[in-house]
């Protein structure tokens, strides 16, 4: 059965997250700081918990939470500790109520982190700010009960050998919190499966499938190079594999197919992923909205996804 992910924000509902940049956040005063953070991370958190239910109450099994859930945690000068913040206890008691809901109601968390999160860069500064924050949503997932951290490989930097060498380097280093948790999808223009999957099974994490971005970077690709490299794919998880879904926006013969569409054009779903147990999550800018259509073509291919009703009732 699949179980279609949501990603992070919503389109027509009233769930909105909140944040404040360094630049805003010093125009306070520094007595002032730490409740305005309290304040963005309660709310984040209260949004979240909506966004939870919204999901269980319209079948939808996997929700990708917003890497900004806490704004600045990780910030060199305006970072901070939960148990700095005026708000603390209920900020953790929140973060139980998610975690028990999503387990509750069966709905997958994950985190795909921003792009400067980048492990593969040759400059040090770079790597730390990276390590710093893959630590502290490490933290907030485990807390969370989220399995999967996913990222991508970043940058050639002019050698994709040495660089790929490089990333596996920074990945064994990695704490277990980390890398538990861990996984690489391929990207639209530098990295394919076939340059990220012997790198996954050599620092032994899952592999995420990006179909578009395969699309997009090998132009031409069969149902059956899908369906190999979903095997491959499959091969590198230890619990249920995650994959990703999204359609261009101007359909594969309208300029750059890397932008995404609103919605997800049903002839790019691959048919190896119809009788599967897995998740998908759906990268399209119409975010639930999105997900409800292709229910909706799920149900007259009769495909089965997590709590979905039988074709035969609708």
């Amino acid at each position: 059965m699949i179980r279609l992910g949501l990603c992070c924000i919503f389109i027509e509902q009233p769930i909105k997250y909140r944040t404040v940049n360094g630049r805003n956040l010093t125009k306070l005063a520094e007595s002032l700081r730490p409740k305005k953070l309290s304040e963005l991370c309660l709310h984040n958190l209260r949004m979240l918990l909506k966004s939870l239910e919204y999901c269980a109450h319209n079948n939808i099994g996997d929700f990708r939470i917003q890497s900004g859930l806490f704004p600045l945690k990780t910030h060199p000068d305006l970072g901070y500790d939960i148990s700095e913040l005026p708000d603390w206890k209920e900020i953790r008691e929140t973060i139980s109520k998610c975690r028990a809901y999503a387990e509750t109601h069966n709905i997958r968390t994950t985190f795909h982190p921003d792009q400067f999160v980048v492990l593969s860069t040759p400059h040090p500064d770079v790597l730390a700010a990276s390590r710093r924050e893959l630590e502290h949503q490490a933290d907030l997932a485990a807390m969370l009960g989220a399995d999967v951290i996913n990222l991508h490989c970043g940058g050639v930097y002019g050698d994709k050998k040495k660089t790929l060498k490089r990333l596996a380097k920074v990945i064994a280093g990695l704490p277990l919190n980390i890398t538990s948790r861990l996984t690489l999808e391929n990207d639209d223009r530098s990295y394919t499966p076939e340059d990220v999957i012997p790198l996954c099974r050599k620092v032994n994490i899952p592999f995420v499938y990006d179909v578009h971005h395969h699309r997009c970077l090998e132009k031409d690709i069969s149902e059956a190079d899908v369906s190999a490299i979903t095997e491959r794919a499959l091969a590198t998880w230890d619990r249920e594999p995650l994959f990703h879904l999204s359609s261009p926006v101007n359909s594969w013969s309208g300029g750059n197919p890397c932008h995404h569409h609103d919605y997800i054009d049903y002839a790019d779903f691959p048919d190896v992923w119809k009788n599967m147990s897995c998740t998908i999550e759906i990268e399209a800018k119409a975010k639930e909205l999105a997900i409800s259509r292709l229910q909706n073509d799920l149900l007259k291919d009769r495909v089965a996804f997590t709590d979905a009703p039988s074709p035969s009732r609708t």
